[in-house]
């Protein structure tokens, strides 16, 4: 607790704040300020971070309203007949015709531009959750490597107060004569290589608080994060019915190329125009009523470029769906592993190893106060200890990064 203590205000002094202004943060209130309330799907809607793609999939599904409309009806107005030559100068035999025209959409144009443009939502709506998890992943993943920087600090701290004490009781045997000068320079030589490892160690904890609040606006201080490890327990399987979200996204990509296709294909059928209008002859004031119809002829242009692009499209995306689903596998599988490893690691190091090594370390120093053991043999011991510790700290560090991974991988 001292450790931590010392630890606190040593990030005080490196923020400048005193250490009653130090605020910790919990990783859901870690995960809260970056617009995340810690389950996937679910944002504040202020993180620019998700904001961009949240924005792009308010506009796919603005696009379905658009997709629904039909083609607006046209209104045409002619004058024929006027200023020539003979009987026709002037307006005396002019003719005035006024119709409406509506085009016809055949081939199931808009029945096919919904469906795409349905597709095209679906997809951008999985795209904007990914980027939630993916911000999620993050924040989980920050604060973990910000934990294990405070605790390699702390362990830091630990080295230096006791190479400090090793270096006064070394200087003590000297003047008593129970110690070669030797032992002295070497124990004086630890502390400061201590004290550079302490340096070392207070700038990577800064970094790694100021990569953590990088995840969120905030003119906030760089947070100081709990001491201890999150309480991450990932699934060790996908849940529920539904695919993860990144298959889930591979297979909305396959849907809208082939919406794409079949709204394409529809584009090939030419839509006819219909119009119908009244006509005024001028000279005998006489009115008639007018119908017609115009269709295109479709004689070079079948639209069938972007057919056979949306089916090239459709060809990659399948494949792409195939592979994406093979990676997944691999990956989960191969993350599950290596997080079962790192926690039996640290299980063994936190229960076995490094209590075996404290105590050994005790029992020697006592021994080397008493003038039993010299100052060579608490060195060694005292560096089996610490890289226990520093060993310690990468397992729980490696279970909680791939724990974070878990949990994004089986994100729905």
């Amino acid at each position: 607790m001292r450790c931590i203590a010392l630890a606190a205000a040593l990030i005080a002094v490196c923020t400048g704040l005193p250490i009653s202004a130090q605020e910790t943060i919990t990783l859901d209130e870690a995960l809260a300020r970056a617009g995340v309330d810690g389950q996937e799907g679910t944002s504040s809607n202020s993180n620019p971070r998700v904001y961009g793609p949240q924005a792009e999939a308010e506009a796919a599904r603005a696009a379905i309203d658009q997709a629904r409309l039909r083609p607006n009806p046209s209104l045409s107005f002619e004058v024929e007949d006027i200023a020539g030559s003979g009987a026709f100068s002037g307006l005396r035999s002019s003719e005035y015709t006024l119709a409406i025209g509506q085009e016809l959409e055949l081939g199931g144009k808009r029945r096919a531009r919904i469906a795409s443009a349905q597709a095209s939502a679906d997809f951008t709506g999985l795209q904007s959750d990914l980027a939630l998890s993916q911000l999620a992943l993050g924040v989980r993943e920050r604060y973990v490597e910000a934990v294990a920087a405070g605790q390699r600090l702390v362990l830091a701290l630990e080295i230096v107060e006791r190479n400090r004490e090793l270096a006064r009781i070394a200087n003590v045997l000297v003047e008593v004569g129970r110690e070669p000068p030797l032992r002295a320079m070497r124990a004086r030589a630890a502390l400061a290589e201590a004290e550079a490892e302490l340096q070392a160690a207070q700038a990577a904890d800064l970094a790694a608080r100021q990569a953590l609040a990088a995840l969120w606006v905030s003119g906030r201080p760089n947070p100081v994060v709990s001491n201890v490890f999150p309480d991450l327990a990932p699934p060790l399987a996908p849940l529920g019915s539904e695919d993860p979200l990144q298959l889930r996204i591979a297979d909305a990509r396959t849907s809208f190329a082939e919406a794409e296709i079949a709204r394409e294909r529809s584009l090939g059928v030419p839509d006819p125009t219909l119009s119908a209008g009244v006509r005024r002859f001028q000279e005998s004031n006489d009115q008639a009523f007018i119908v017609g119809i115009s269709i295109p002829l479709p004689f070079r242009n079948r639209n069938q470029g972007n057919i056979a692009a949306a089916e090239a499209q459709y060809r990659a995306a399948s494949a792409s769906e195939a592979i994406a689903e093979a990676d997944y596998r691999v990956e989960f599988e191969r993350t599950r592993t290596l997080y079962l490893a790192a926690e039996t690691r640290v299980e063994t190091l936190s229960s076995a190893s490094l209590p075996q090594a404290e105590e050994a370390l005790r029992l020697v120093e006592i021994g080397y106060r008493n003038g039993r053991f010299p100052l060579i043999e608490v060195l060694a011991a005292a560096e089996a200890r610490d890289a226990i510790g520093e060993n310690l700290i990468q397992a729980e560090e490696s279970r909680g990064l791939l724990a974070a991974r878990l949990i994004w991988l089986t994100a729905q």
